[in-house]
């Protein structure tokens, strides 16, 4: 398949957005899908052949889906996800309800609720919606 942006190179992730209250997927070469923003490890790697011994299923099914399939996934696939996490939680350790990075538990709670904010506004800037309303749900209870 050809990427449906320069339909000049294969076609190697699918995009899928909300325009108009409609879903769209794009279907984009590697260049396109980086000029669109993709992060780098969101594309193709060696390492979507990854198996989860459990389940059967693969960090590509995971990348697509958004979707683990089994508990065990998050260990077979953790080497790749950590980076995900501390994108969209600013970090990759969870702790009861919200991830910490390591130290900040007992930090200035009037610290946190400033980044917090930031990143809040951050998210509703991308329009990431679903990350903006578990930061909002954060901050409140921080507050």
């Amino acid at each position: 398949m050809l990427c449906d942006n320069c339909k000049e190179r294969d076609a190697v992730i699918n995009l899928t957005q909300v325009e108009h209250d409609s879903k769209v997927t794009l279907h984009l070469c590697e260049r396109c899908a980086q000029e669109k923003g993709v992060a780098p490890s969101m594309l193709p790697s060696p390492a979507d052949g990854l198996r989860c011994a459990e389940c059967g299923g693969t960090l590509r099914d995971f990348r697509e889906a958004g979707r683990l399939g089994c508990a065990q996934c998050y260990e077979a696939f953790a080497t790749h996800l950590r980076d995900l996490l501390r994108r969209l939680h600013g970090s990759s350790q969870h702790v009861g309800e919200r991830y910490v990075n390591p130290g900040e538990q007992d930090s200035d709670p009037q610290r946190l609720l400033l980044e917090l904010r930031e990143q809040l506004r951050k998210a509703v800037e991308n329009e990431n919606f679903e990350l903006a309303a578990e930061l909002r749900d954060r901050i409140r209870v921080l507050e």
